[in-house]
């Protein structure tokens, strides 16, 4: 652990999901494939589709209308009935297809295999401080088995604008009744999770993959989730 900045009193931890609690990577290649699959049954001029097609349309989807990339469910969605009504499809049976699609490409994306040290440690954590998440994805606590130890869990889109917005830190902080500088937040992105959680007045931690050399320091980074077993 490299401590960058003094830390002052800390009564919650919030945490990023996605490549912070395990590795994203996999689980979204899962849920684009579940995806493709139901788009080929129902809609057969997508078979020669690929997860480029489908961003490309979403790219698309952004430019006319930015504001969707801060609910990503929905942009996903509305991407993929973008892209279907290109392909040829009427409207209503392009939203038909794509709320199957994106119905399958959710089960997968939910379905989210946390490690039992990772939960050992949180378990640890949570006797000490109050949990919660701050997420940009719509991954699931209570579907990863670790709904229990967090207090909630705010998203990116229902909840407010994505990070490095300030906006779900601050409503956390608001819901909590704590100030942000109390909240420790730990992530993995140096933009979304670092950057957004220093706008928002609150400390944080980088769990920084690949050594990275970045102009904005953290309160501290760290190398592997379980070096927080320093804060207990």
């Amino acid at each position: 652990m490299q401590l960058f900045k003094g830390l002052s009193p800390i009564r919650v931890l919030s945490f990023d999901l996605d490549d912070t609690l395990y590795d994203n990577k996999p689980v979204i290649a899962a849920a684009e494939q579940a995806m493709l699959n139901v788009l080929a049954k129902y809609a057969p001029c997508t078979v020669t589709t690929d997860s480029e097609f489908w961003w490309q349309q979403r790219r698309l989807l952004a430019k006319a209308t930015p504001q969707i990339r801060h609910d990503i469910g929905r942009w996903r969605l509305l991407g993929v009935e973008a892209g279907l009504v290109a392909l040829g499809l009427a409207q209503c049976e392009a939203g038909e297809i794509a709320e199957l699609a994106y119905d399958a490409f959710l089960t997968e994306r939910t379905r989210i295999s946390v490690q039992p040290k990772i939960k050992q440690l949180l378990s640890a954590l949570a006797k000490q401080y109050r949990l919660i998440a701050i997420t940009n994805g719509n991954a699931c606590i209570q579907k990863m088995g670790i709904g229990e130890l967090f207090e909630f869990s705010l998203q990116a889109g229902p909840d407010g604008r994505m990070k490095p917005y300030a906006d779900l830190f601050l409503l956390a902080a608001a819901r909590l009744k704590v100030p942000p500088a109390e909240i420790l937040h730990i992530g993995d992105s140096h933009r979304a999770d670092v950057l957004g959680a220093l706008n928002a007045g609150c400390q944080t931690a980088w769990l920084d993959h690949h050594n990275s050399q970045v102009p904005v320091l953290p309160h501290i980074r760290i190398q592997h989730i379980n070096e927080l077993t320093a804060l207990i």
